[in-house]
């Protein structure tokens, strides 16, 4: 079937809308209809060759939809089922599922590209072969996926919010509440208030959190924080250091989570110099692959007895964890509607990467 996708053709380029061929389900995959997909900076970071995904790509990882059709051994959903698209699968089998780790399945290389022997979805256009960010590629009007990745929800879930579960709200509710284990009366420091951030807040809100400082060196982002439970603001580390100092009376932050779209080595720094002694640091953004340096004092990180973490998709099970994630939503723990700061069509991708640069959006949202 012919459908309109936005496709990735060169780093460092505009999306191109362009109408591909999308192949049936074969064995152990299922044909979506899209609703809605998310704008997340994990997308832009195969643009900028952060992350050096194969071109050409069609983008997207963070969408819901409605189930068309099964492939052959599908038992996992079936035609008329609402889903929302995991971008890490879980195969349920390998030893991190079973150990329950399944944010770290075996089949998690798919996030970048699948191994030589690995069945791919069709994706084709003008005789070329087309990737798919995550095996997803949620730009666009129906995907092909593998069962694996597709989690059934309840059908009154609306699925445009829904498709923010898929990364950005899990990343970030989870790296809060199981990856930072935030505690009730702690404080947490989260730098970088955007799509990720800012469900870091809503996680540490929802935790028990005392007091949350949330760092971001724009303004609007700092009030919308405000908003979604953090209980101060600074516009960067140094400003919250002696924030956090004050408010501690020079005890400093039990738990600090790095959210900033793109991390560096020298954000480390700053961060473990902010938690207190025994406290703990978790690294949500992505770097650089090429980048393999930071700099702190491995001498106050020894004998404060701090910690450093690292994760990937809040160490969730997406099978078990987003339905919790949609009952924190339906009881008003977890504010989901109000993450959608703008609406765009398939033909305005590029725009809403633009607002997520220059920081005028939490989430925008394709609606397809």
């Amino acid at each position: 079937m012919k459908v309109p996708a936005a496709v990735l053709w060169e780093r460092n380029s505009p999306w191109k809308v362009e109408e591909i061929e999308l192949g049936e389900p074969g064995p152990g995959e299922v044909l979506v209809q899209l609703k809605a997909s998310g704008i997340c900076h994990s997308d832009d970071h195969g643009v900028t060759g952060d992350i050096p995904m194969p071109l050409p790509q069609v983008g997207g990882h963070e969408g819901a939809g409605v189930v068309l059709e099964v492939g052959e051994g599908v038992s996992r959903v079936r035609p008329g089922d609402h889903v929302v698209l995991s971008a890490i699968p879980a195969c349920g089998n390998c030893r991190w599922c079973i150990s329950g780790r399944a944010n770290l399945c075996d089949l998690g290389r798919r996030a970048v590209a699948p191994a030589a022997d690995e069945q791919v979805p069709a994706r084709r256009l003008g005789g070329q072969t087309l990737s798919a960010l995550c095996q997803l590629g949620t730009f666009a009007s129906h995907a092909v996926v593998s069962e694996l990745q597709a989690v059934r929800i309840d059908d009154d879930v609306p699925l445009d919010v829904a498709a923010l579960i898929g990364c950005g709200v899990t990343t970030g509710v989870l790296g809060a509440i199981r990856v930072a284990d935030v505690l009730p009366g702690d404080v947490v420091v989260v730098q970088g208030v955007g799509g990720i951030g800012i469900n870091a807040v809503q996680g540490a809100r929802i935790a028990g959190a005392s007091t949350i400082v949330a760092v971001d060196p724009v303004e609007r982002k700092r009030n919308w924080a405000l908003e979604f439970g953090a209980t101060h603001v600074a516009a960067d580390m140094e400003e919250a250091t002696a924030l956090v100092a004050d408010l501690t009376r020079g005890v400093m932050a039990d738990k600090a989570i790095l959210c900033v779209g793109v991390a560096h080595g020298e954000h480390l720094g700053p961060l473990v110099g902010i938690i207190s002694k025994g406290g703990r640091v978790v690294v949500t953004s992505i770097t650089p692959v090429t980048e393999t340096a930071m700099t702190f004092s491995l001498f106050d990180f020894a004998m404060s007895n701090k910690e450093l973490r690292g994760h990937v998709y809040g160490a969730a099970n997406p099978v078990a964890d987003f339905p919790r994630i949609i009952e924190m939503y339906r009881r008003g723990q977890l504010r989901l509607d109000e993450l959608i700061t703008t609406r765009y069509p398939l033909s305005e991708v590029n725009a809403g990467f633009a607002d997520m640069h220059g920081g005028r959006n939490l989430r925008g949202l394709l609606e397809l």
